[in-house]
């Protein structure tokens, strides 16, 4: 039975593009939201998630932090993705026709350059992979889409121009959910190591909780605070460390933040992407 891994977006999205250059043996399951990918692990119509948590450019992606403590679901290994902007169109156009270009917003703005300079209109589509898709179904020649080298072959679009973005480091880093934990050690690259966190109410306790890292040399990649149920009283930390809980290091800085926090949930042990140095 083939396994499959959910991720949201159209066929042809760059979360598509994650699933197939990560996993190509399995079959990639698009889903509409962040949600439905989710469940379609937790129901068990998909084995494994491919999720996006933060881009080079724009930083995080919304939801995602609020919702992978509530998932109930582990983080098993990560994967960088080049963002690769291509200008595709309806098989036989020329460049020179192209006057409108349609993508998700973010696309268009980093291909500022290259619009502008074969003064090419932008317009607002849903997603990436949803405008490549009308701009097939349309069939206009005058009328482009930014969007994956993926997208295109899956709806039969022609690459006019590869890697158009301004910045030739765009890079999404995703992350690869499952409904079971994996707390071995594995890969070449080292381990990383996921949790959030909520501090105790007592002064300068984020401060203190951070002092266990610190000490113990051990290197903190991220650390993000976000509202809980909305309220401006209760704050978790989300936190990204290098290394594994039974490093010796480790454990002891976090048997420290123990210490300090009132909640502390581990939401994964994974490899390190190599492509994260």
């Amino acid at each position: 039975m083939t396994r499959r891994i959910a991720f949201q977006g159209e066929p042809g999205a760059y979360s598509h593009q994650a699933c197939r250059e990560t996993y190509p043996e399995m079959e990639a399951m698009p889903c509409r939201t962040f949600e439905d990918a989710i469940d379609a692990i937790r129901d068990g119509t998909a084995d494994l998630a491919m999720l996006p948590v933060e881009n080079s450019t724009y930083g995080r992606v919304a939801d995602i932090h609020h919702l992978l403590p509530q998932s109930g679901l582990f983080i098993i290994a990560e994967a960088f993705v080049r963002v690769r902007i291509n200008l595709l169109a309806v098989p036989g156009t020329k460049l020179s026709a192209i006057t409108r270009a349609m993508s998700h917003t973010m696309l268009l703005g980093q291909c500022r350059k290259f619009l502008a300079e074969h003064d090419i209109q932008r317009v607002n589509g849903a997603d990436t992979a949803g405008s490549a898709r009308q701009v097939a179904e349309d069939g206009k020649p005058e009328v482009a889409a930014l969007a994956s080298e993926l997208a295109g072959e899956i709806y039969g679009l022609d690459v006019l121009a590869r890697d158009i973005e301004d910045e030739g480091s765009n890079t999404t880093r995703f992350l690869v959910m499952a409904r079971e934990p994996d707390w071995s050690r594995r890969g070449d690259d080292g381990m990383m190591t996921t949790f959030v966190f909520q501090v105790r109410n007592i002064p300068a306790a984020l401060y203190k909780a951070m002092g266990g890292f610190a000490t113990n040399g051990v290197n903190m990649t991220k650390l993000e605070s976000y509202m809980v149920n909305g309220s401006f009283h209760a704050t978790q930390f989300y936190a990204d460390i290098e290394g594994h809980p039974d490093d010796a290091p480790v454990r002891r800085a976090l048997e420290e933040l123990d210490y300090f926090t009132s909640k502390v949930t581990m939401l994964g042990v994974y490899p390190a992407d190599p492509r994260r140095h």
